[in-house]
């Protein structure tokens, strides 16, 4: 059995700051809002909803307690929803539509909805720890170091400048710019609103389209002091890369993704199910899989899970029309590229993390539905998207427009 994408929904990104325009708003409406827009975007019953899963990276206060559920109930879905929250850390929100998929694909689930939330301005980021980083002895045996210094010995090995990385974000705002500024967005976003009814924010808060070379130049490396001074994560990172004779501190504010709020659904279901509802597939889900890569560097993970995911769909890097990354850090997609041989005219097209940000755990299904409104918009027929992991994974998806 086949499974469809029949919609996909987000909210904007809002700054992960206390200023920011949906810090008012809790994790639980963030994702409320965004579960109870897909029944009324679609008419479906929710009754025929057999499971609701959200990524969620950090799962602790507000966020916490199986929020997935939660929302289900607090959106007014049929009782008979369940609902389960996961974390595969930033691929959350894309491993949470993989594992829809399977469930329609293997018939346990008529329709299924993946997404993802992350309420960054009111959860802070690893606020819930975990022994991979805070137990020294796990920390010791994995040369566990902080994805920025992953980043900058990425930039290093590979041969990426602060220029070449600069350059990069400098591009994602003019893209992002130009796609909100031609209605891109504007089939997947869904206005958030307050207490009252009143929308708070409508687009994309974190943008900077004035960004220029000039003023990121002007920025201090953001991992330099950590990778530098003590406990001295350079050290651990050359112990287990000892080619690199020192790590160039290349990231910083401007050139790696931000940190924002947001949440995303998308509707996975039968072929059946869709004919009930008299509603045409947006795209299949051709292939979906997810990898383990080495962690010290652990952002290179997406060039491997692209070539297991070609592989078992019976595809080359020609058969795909789109390319969707995430923008963690400037040298994750840079690397991406230079491994794949791909062209930047092919990638990230409407721009990215760098420029929008990146809810941990809605990215997944956030990144997803751009590359489906994409592909809709150029007529264009296959998309692979992929996100880089902590602690070492890729996670993958390939999609193909009905």
């Amino acid at each position: 059995m086949e499974a469809y994408i029949y919609d996909a929904v987000r909210s904007p990104r809002g700054k992960g700051k206390k200023d920011g325009a949906l810090h008012e708003i809790t994790p639980i409406e963030l994702a409320t809002q965004v579960l109870k827009s897909v029944p009324e975007r679609t008419g479906i019953d929710t009754a025929d909803i057999d499971d609701v899963i959200l990524g969620c990276v950090t799962p602790v206060g507000e966020q916490g307690a199986d929020i997935a559920r939660v929302a289900v109930i607090n959106a007014g879905y049929d009782e008979l929803v369940p609902g389960v929250q996961i974390n595969r850390f930033c691929a959350s929100g894309l491993e949470a539509v993989n594992m829809a998929a399977a469930k329609v694909a293997s018939g346990e689930a008529r329709f299924a909805v993946g997404g993802g939330v992350e309420c960054m301005s009111r959860v802070p980021m690893a606020s819930d720890g975990g022994a991979w980083a805070t137990d020294p002895r796990v920390a010791y045996d994995t040369y566990f170091v902080p994805q920025g210094i992953s980043a900058d010995l990425i930039a290093t090995k590979f041969g990426f400048s602060r220029e070449d990385c600069d350059a990069y974000a400098v591009e994602s705002q003019k893209r992002a710019k130009m796609a909100w500024d031609e209605g891109r967005f504007a089939k997947s976003i869904l206005p958030i609103k307050d207490v009252i009814g009143e929308v708070v924010l409508d687009h994309d808060e974190h943008m900077r389209p004035g960004t220029d070379m000039q003023s990121l130049g002007s920025l201090n490396p953001s991992f330099e002091a950590m990778g530098t001074q003590m406990p001295g994560f350079d050290t651990i990172a050359l112990l287990r890369y000892p080619e690199v004779e020192r790590i160039k501190h290349v990231h910083h504010g401007g050139n790696s993704s931000g940190i924002v709020d947001g949440s995303a659904a998308v509707l996975v279901g039968s072929k059946e199910m869709g004919e009930k509802y008299g509603l045409k597939p947006r795209a299949r889900i051709k292939a979906a899989a997810s990898i383990g890569s080495e962690p010290t560097i652990m952002l290179t993970g997406p060039e491997s899970i692209a070539q297991k995911l070609l592989g078992r769909a019976g595809m080359s890097k020609s058969d795909i029309d789109l390319w969707e990354l995430n923008e963690a850090f400037a040298s994750v997609v840079l690397r991406y590229m230079q491994a794949l041989d791909l062209d930047h005219a092919d990638i990230n097209v409407n721009g990215g993390a760098i420029a929008m940000g990146h809810p941990l755990g809605a990215t997944g299904a956030m990144v997803l539905g751009t590359a489906l409104d994409e592909l809709e918009r150029s007529g264009k027929g296959t998309a692979l998207i992929n996100l880089c992991v902590g602690a070492g994974m890729g996670t993958g998806t390939i999609i193909e427009r009905v």
